[in-house]
Parts: C-alpha cells; structure tokens; sequence
C-alpha cells in the first residue's frame, strides 16, 4: 500500500494539483498532510484525490474554521499531533513541527513533520522513520517536493514536482 505524504502547500494551488496527480498516479490509498494549508483557498482541488485524507493544522493556517469545514467532506482534520493506524497496521505520528511530538514518539513507526520546507528521510536508532516531504508550494527553495512511504517495503521517497521558474530578484 502507497501513502503519499505532503506539507506546506500555502495556497500553491498549481503545485498542489501537480502532487494530486501524482499520487493519483501512483494508487496511494491514503493521503497525509502535514499542515500549513494556509487558506481554504486549496481545499476543493483535494476532492480530486482518489485516497482518503489525514491531516493535521499547521502554524500558518490562518482560517482554520474555512478549512476545517472544507475538510469535513474530503477527510480527517485535527490539531497536531495526530495518531493514524494504516489498515495493515502501521502506526503514524503526525504533526506539523517536530518539537510537537518530543515527548509523544512512543510506539510509532512512522513520524511525518514537516514546517522547514527542507525534504527529508531518517530513521532513528529504534527503527523508527522520520518523513519531512518538503514543501509543495515551492516558494521558499524553489524545489517543490512530496514524499510516497510504501508500506509493504517500510520505504520512502522523496519526489520532485515540476520545477518552477526562478524567482524574481530586485536589485538594490
């Protein structure tokens, strides 16, 4: 079973699409998203996934009620951390930042965060993996990422969504 995973989406309504077909394309049966929505403005286009959602608020999603209304129709939406057990039984900790779960690790096999915009994969000395997907919205680094963990190998991959154009510099 595929799980894509995604973060910071911040109203790239573009990138996101791009993330939707992707794990459309690849059969995740679940989706999870590590907050920072930042506005309704990104919930319809997440009626087109074919997974079923989990997701968790992020510290720049400004109005939680139009989100979280949104949400009621597509998946499940609550404040970090989240728990999830996988219908093969894996266990998921959820959050937006990593400080959020410090003391909270406890049997997971699975902790996804997110918040640094930065993809990242690792796996602590328990056996435990740590997913950050980087950032859809591409607007800190330009590299807009997701992560898909496969549940029956108990791998991650961080993928690239289409490169964006380089940013605009103003000279001083």
């Amino acid at each position: 079973m595929k799980i894509g995973i995604c973060a910071d989406i911040h109203d790239h309504v573009d990138n996101l699409r791009h993330s939707i077909r992707l794990f459309n394309a690849l059969q995740c049966s679940n989706v999870i998203i590590a907050g920072d929505f930042v506005s309704p403005l990104v919930v319809p286009s997440l009626r087109k996934l074919h997974g079923k959602v989990i997701a968790c608020f992020g510290d720049a999603d400004g109005n939680r009620r139009g989100i979280a209304g949104g949400m009621s129709i597509i998946g499940g939406l609550g404040e970090p951390p989240l728990c999830w057990k996988s219908r093969d039984g894996l266990r998921f900790l959820i959050c937006h930042q990593l400080q959020d779960v410090r003391d909270c690790i406890g049997d997971s096999d699975v902790v996804v965060f997110a918040h640094s915009h930065r993809p990242s994969i690792a796996e602590d000395r328990h056996g435990r993996l740590f997913i950050n997907p980087g950032e859809v919205a591409g607007w800190m680094f330009r590299k807009p990422t997701v992560a898909v963990y496969d549940t029956e190998q108990r791998t991650a991959e961080i993928l690239d969504l289409p490169k964006m154009s380089p940013g605009v510099i103003i000279e001083e």
